[in-house]
């Protein structure tokens, strides 16, 4: 746990320097604290021993003692005052900074963590370890830093004055101090458990909201309402013990004051009655042991809030420690506008270690061409595209980009030459300009709209009241799917890259409006290289190449004519996706009154022309 604390204090970084100063004024303050009742024990002593004489105390002889104690009221109040103020604004301010760490690292992490780690969960660590960070900053600079050093560096200092009351204060001090070690032991398990919790509380709200109309039309919200309280239930029942236990220690840390404050004025009255201590000793101390036990139930509330923060910290700092799979190389260097060639070359790659998501691809693409890539679902596809922007790296073999490796570029202007356009198409929950700004951030109004209309998208401004800047909602959901795949793909458009990828780029569109979209994309691609993938085959007739993928592996390559005249697996894809789609045009559409013999056969069987011929004007 004090290795996690330490770390958090390392995480000063530029304001290294200002705690340092903070730790030293705690220091200060904390001397400050114990000269006050040493001064003013002095001061007791100089009236009673006159007192006892008859004779009257001098101002020369209180004078210095009442200064001193004055002065370091004084100065324990200003600086006071100016420890708490820098505390506040250096907790504060890294706070905001760590939290802006944590963010970019977060987004730096691969694609495979994030598909493995809820959403929900990656902000709800961001938040809670932030905010712990920052508690333990502000109160451990603002006055726990003083409560340390006083225990630890300045209580044995009292047995200096007075060694039989010294070592009463220590003997007590150290055994509250055991008693919060011993629960720190009972709790720190229990408590991990109850982070655990929090988490999965915080995922499956999570969840829940992000899937509302799910919810709602499958009547599910008993349900998950339920499941929630389940949820807090378990939470409860792992919560009581850990808070049962810090009652008891609270409870004997505050007893702890009556206890000492009674022993030191017992034993102190004995040690009088013998001779071995003055009244002003026993103010003195007395004072001691109330400011000890202060600060030690500062310190105990600073132990248990570490104690409840340490598992949300070690999740932060585990994220933090979580190395992105795919990096720059230290003498990365910088890819201008690439050419568009790009050579696989024996790739192979796997999720698991075990079994191959790749294996062996190689191919070479030329400058402008468009190659599709088709094969059924889990046949590597996506993961060979994958591979050449980076998502992850093949583990053998080599991606080149005009004859350079992949790996050898940076990442970021790497992926400034490519374009993607997802399956899913993703918009952010802002307006409509800023998603299209996330393809070019410097585009002009212009631009935009020629990169609208290019993707067949004017008309959906034109239903919009407050045009580019209409807000989308979370992930577009104020549009409907075919709406938000072209705002993606004019995004993608706006970019301009010389390397486009199309993963099913029209599969959310209607007839007419992905034919549409098909001639701006077929102008679109021309002159720049474009890999596709795509289920439906009528859409890839005029790649220049079609790689068909088959358990990671490229099984045959051609243009259409020749693959579905080959006979192959590409064919046999093509003859069931034309004869699905016959056999459903022949159940909805009527048939047109035919005579004789042949009407019959061109109802039940398929034309005896080529299929390639088919399949084009299907």
């Amino acid at each position: 746990m004090f290795k996690i604390y330490l770390r958090v204090l390392g995480q000063l970084g530029p304001e290294k320097r200002l705690g340092v100063f903070l730790a030293f004024a705690n220091l200060f303050l904390a001397v400050a604290a114990f000269a006050e009742p040493v001064l003013f024990g002095k001061i007791i002593d100089v009236l009673t021993r006159t007192a006892g004489t008859g004779a009257k105390p001098t101002w020369p002889e209180l004078m210095p003692l009442m200064l001193g104690w004055v002065g370091f009221g004084i100065f324990t109040i200003m600086a006071g005052v100016y420890v708490a103020l820098h505390a506040d604004r250096l907790a504060h301010r890294r706070r905001l900074a760590v939290m802006a760490d944590y963010f970019e690292h977060a987004l730096t992490l691969p694609v495979a963590y994030h598909t493995a780690t809820h959403s929900g969960r990656v902000l709800k660590v961001m938040l809670d370890g932030t905010s712990g960070m920052w508690g333990l900053w502000l109160s451990f600079f603002r006055e726990h830093c003083a409560s340390i050093v006083a225990l630890f560096v300045l209580l044995p200092f009292t047995m200096w004055l007075n060694w039989q009351m010294g070592l009463l204060l220590v003997v007590l001090v150290l055994f509250f101090g055991a008693l919060t070690a011993f629960v720190l032991r009972k709790t720190e398990k229990l408590q991990g458990s109850v982070e655990r919790y929090h988490s999965d509380l915080a995922e499956r709200a999570s969840d829940a909201l992000g899937n509302v109309p799910v919810i709602q039309s499958f009547t599910r919200i008993e349900t998950e309402v339920r499941g929630l309280h389940t949820t807090i239930k378990s939470l409860l029942d792992a919560q009581i013990p850990v808070l049962s236990w810090w009652a008891l220690a609270t409870i004997a840390t505050r007893a702890s004051a009556t206890l000492t404050v009674l022993s030191i004025f017992s034993l102190g009255t004995w040690l009088y009655m013998q001779g071995l201590t003055t009244v002003g000793e026993i103010v003195t101390f007395t004072s001691f042991a109330t400011m000890l036990i202060g600060r030690l139930e500062q310190v105990v509330g600073f132990v248990n809030f570490i104690f409840m923060q340490a598992p949300k910290m070690r999740e932060f700092f585990e994220v933090m420690d979580t190395l992105p799979q795919v990096r720059d190389k230290p003498d990365g260097r910088e890819a201008t506008r690439l050419s568009g060639q790009i050579s696989f070359n024996n790739v192979s790659f796997s999720y698991d270690g075990k079994r191959p998501a790749v294996l062996d691809v190689s191919f070479d693409v030329s400058p402008g061409e468009t190659i599709a890539i088709v094969g059924s679902t889990g046949s590597g596809k996506s993961t060979t595209l994958g591979l050449l922007h980076r998502a992850f790296d093949p583990q053998s073999g080599g991606i080149s980009a005009d004859g350079v490796d992949l790996r050898d570029y940076t990442l970021g202007s790497l992926r400034r030459n490519i374009g993607v356009v997802f399956q899913e198409p993703m918009l952010f929950a802002r307006t409509i300009r800023e998603n299209l700004l996330v393809g070019k951030p410097d585009a002009t109004e212009d631009e935009m709209q020629m990169a609208l209309e290019r993707a067949q998208a004017t008309e959906i401004m034109a239903r919009q009241s407050d045009g580019l800047d209409t807000m989308v909602g979370e992930r577009g959901r104020t549009l409907s799917g075919g709406e938000r795949q072209r705002i993606s793909i004019a995004r993608a458009l706006l970019k301009n890259p010389p390397i486009l990828i199309l993963d099913e780029a029209t599969s959310a569109l209607d007839a007419t409006t992905e034919a549409k979209l098909q001639k701006a994309l077929d102008e679109v691609m021309r002159g720049r290289t474009t890999f596709v993938i795509a289920h439906r085959l009528a859409t890839i007739r005029n790649a220049t190449r079609i790689l068909v993928f088959e358990q990671g592996k490229v099984v045959e390559s051609g243009n259409f004519e020749e693959l579905v005249t080959s006979g192959g697996r590409f064919a046999a894809l093509a003859r069931a996706q034309y004869l699905s789609g016959a056999e459903t045009k022949n159940k909805t559409v009527p048939a047109a009154p035919k005579k004789g013999r042949r009407a019959a056969r061109t109802e039940e069987e398929p034309a005896p022309s080529p299929l390639a011929t088919k399949i084009g004007g299907a």
